[in-house]
């Protein structure tokens, strides 16, 4: 049942493929159960601080770090409002990035429903026509794509430590 690997993944042998994988690197920008309790609330319309707080269940401290988090991250952005007679504070809205990870979120989402489901399930459902939504691996053509039939290439090379070191000495095994 595994995928299929092509080019260095194939051939790596035992490498580690570390900050090579854009895997490991979401969820370096994700890091935690809580941020991704935040993000699906800005998926379900949250703005404010308060509202991802309460929402989420979350302590006003890890709120702030996970909303810091994401924003550096550039999954969220600040837009800055202002009440009348109050201070300026920030709304957080996705970014496009972090609207790109809807497939991730609720694909956990229908996974969660299937394997582990809560007593009342919400249902994924497209408003314009009302159908179920079904979040499924696709190839360009449209084919239904399983694990059996999936192959993952990458060119590589793996185990040069961090590609995102800009000093290119400290890229290199020693």
């Amino acid at each position: 049942m595994p995928i299929k690997l092509g080019g260095a993944l194939a051939s790596r042998g035992e490498e580690p493929i570390g900050a090579y994988c854009p895997i490991e690197r979401a969820m370096a920008a994700l890091r935690t159960r809580s941020a991704m309790l935040v993000l699906r609330e800005a998926f379900y319309g949250a703005t404010r601080f308060d509202q991802f707080a309460a929402r989420a269940g979350l302590t006003d401290a890890t709120t702030a770090a996970q909303l810091r988090e994401l924003t550096a991250v550039g999954i969220l952005e600040k837009h800055p409002y202002r009440e009348p007679g109050s201070r300026l504070r920030h709304a957080y809205v996705l970014t496009e990035a972090g609207a790109d990870l809807l497939p991730a979120v609720f694909a956990l989402l229908q996974w969660g429903n299937r394997h582990d489901p809560p007593p009342y399930p919400p249902e994924l459902s497209h408003d314009g026509c009302g159908e179920p939504v079904e979040i499924a691996v696709r190839c360009a053509a449209g084919h239904a794509v399983g694990v059996d039939d999936l192959r993952v290439t990458a060119a590589g090379p793996f185990g040069l430590g961090d590609p995102r070191d800009p000093d290119p000495s400290r890229r290199t095994r020693g």
